[in-house]
């Protein structure tokens, strides 16, 4: 007899149907998918540690480069035979036309290092001329300025210098005009703006923005510094030249290539004097640029006072160092010498500016003659112009500073 029951006769946990077990793995699909990506990534870095390609896979291009000799025996060889021709046949797989080039043609190829990024141009086709030519272009001395007697120059290892021709004096020829009969009979007060001729907009403000009777002082760096020198003496105006000499803190404070120095022999600091009058022409004197310590020892001094006085010119001490033997050494060498009184830009903000022009005036009234330094900074430039125009009504006579040198030394 058979026995059926329904499931609520049925008891619970009893005759209970089985579950198909279902296939599983002992991962899951995410940890799959990082184990796959994890090899992958081990096989890039294989490849490209391990690969001699420099370049990494990056895109090449071989040029083949032949020599102009080459080229000109090339079909005089070619007719040596069938031997010649298959030797002289390139690759066709490998094959590459090039567009004929003249003679001396250059062409320049970017070279690009797989491992840094680096970029280098490589000129390729002038060969020697071209190697030749900037070599002669980087040695060349500076050019001769225009308006330059050629009587006072004398050529040097490394250009023209000045020198002494007869009676004819740089200092005296190079000084600007200046009515010197006036000048004798009120006070006087130079201005020097030095600094100039490294960077091109600043030295061209201090040429158009200021007057003429402002002397400005370059240094021998930059591009063309003798160009701009030659656009301020077009524009009237006096000009100096800067000697970079050895501060107290050098060479943590560096003036510059070639300055003179106190450790080098008196024959090394003129070859780097010879160097920096090279640099321009025109220039009624020298002065020191930095030099706190080269202008205090006299051993190191002397000859370059001497030298600079031989070739008449004149020199003007910034006063930024008080314990400068200049004035002592040029009065020894009869040399014209000037020396500044006030840094008017020490504090670059206009009220302390106008304060220190305050002061230079007060200092022409009681010596007759006072000089100020200063830098073209444009707040500096914007405040001396301003003070220039009524300076005039304050009874004090804006003068170059050869004018003012000179009323110095007859007072």
């Amino acid at each position: 007899m058979t026995e059926t029951a329904d499931d609520l006769s049925t008891p619970l946990g009893q005759d209970k149907p089985r579950r198909k077990r279902r296939l599983r793995l002992p991962f899951t699909a995410m940890q799959l998918l990082a184990v796959l990506l994890g090899l992958f990534l081990l096989s890039f870095a294989g490849f490209a540690i391990f690969n001699k390609d420099p370049l990494g896979g990056e895109p090449m291009k071989r040029i083949a480069i032949g020599d102009s000799k080459a080229t000109d025996e090339k079909p005089a060889a070619s007719g040596h035979g069938q031997d010649g021709k298959n030797e002289s046949k390139p690759d066709s797989k490998h094959e590459t036309k090039e567009a004929p080039k003249s003679p001396g043609e250059q062409k320049t190829v970017t070279m690009i290092d797989g491992s840094t990024g680096a970029r280098h141009d490589v000129v390729i086709g002038a060969g020697d001329a071209a190697e030749k030519s900037e070599a002669a272009a980087a040695s060349a001395p500076p050019p001769v300025m225009a308006g330059i007697d050629p009587k006072m120059l004398e050529k040097s290892r490394y250009g023209m210098i000045p020198m002494v021709a007869g009676d004819l004096k740089p200092f005296n020829v190079y000084a600007a005009d200046a009515d010197r009969a006036k000048a004798a009979k009120m006070p006087v007060v130079a201005i020097v703006i030095g600094g100039l001729g490294v960077g091109a907009a600043k030295t061209t403000d201090a040429i158009m923005k200021l007057p003429p009777a402002v002397t400005l002082a370059f240094t021998p760096y930059g591009a063309d510094p003798g160009k701009l020198a030659e656009r301020a003496r077009a524009q009237r105006h006096e000009i100096f030249l800067q000697i970079p000499m050895e501060p107290y803190d050098f060479p943590d404070n560096d003036p510059g290539p070639q300055t003179l120095l106190t450790s080098l022999s008196p024959d090394q600091n003129m070859d780097r004097l010879y160097w920096h009058l090279s640099r321009m022409q025109g220039y009624a004197g020298i002065t020191n640029f930095m030099g706190a310590r080269f202008v205090a020892t006299e051993p190191a001094m002397q000859p370059i006072i001497r030298e600079a006085a031989k070739r008449g010119l004149g020199f003007f001490d910034d006063g930024s160092s008080p314990r400068s033997i200049a004035s002592q050494a040029a009065g020894s060498a009869a040399m014209p010498f000037g020396k500044g009184d006030i840094a008017i830009d020490a504090v670059p903000t206009p009220t302390e500016i106008d304060r220190a022009l305050n002061k230079l005036e007060s200092a022409a009234r009681e010596r007759g003659a006072a000089v100020g330094t200063a830098s073209a900074l444009p707040v500096s430039i914007d405040r001396i112009s301003a003070w220039t125009k009524t300076l005039g009504d304050r009874g004090i006579l804006l003068v170059p500073l050869t004018t003012a040198m000179l009323k110095s030394k007859s007072s």
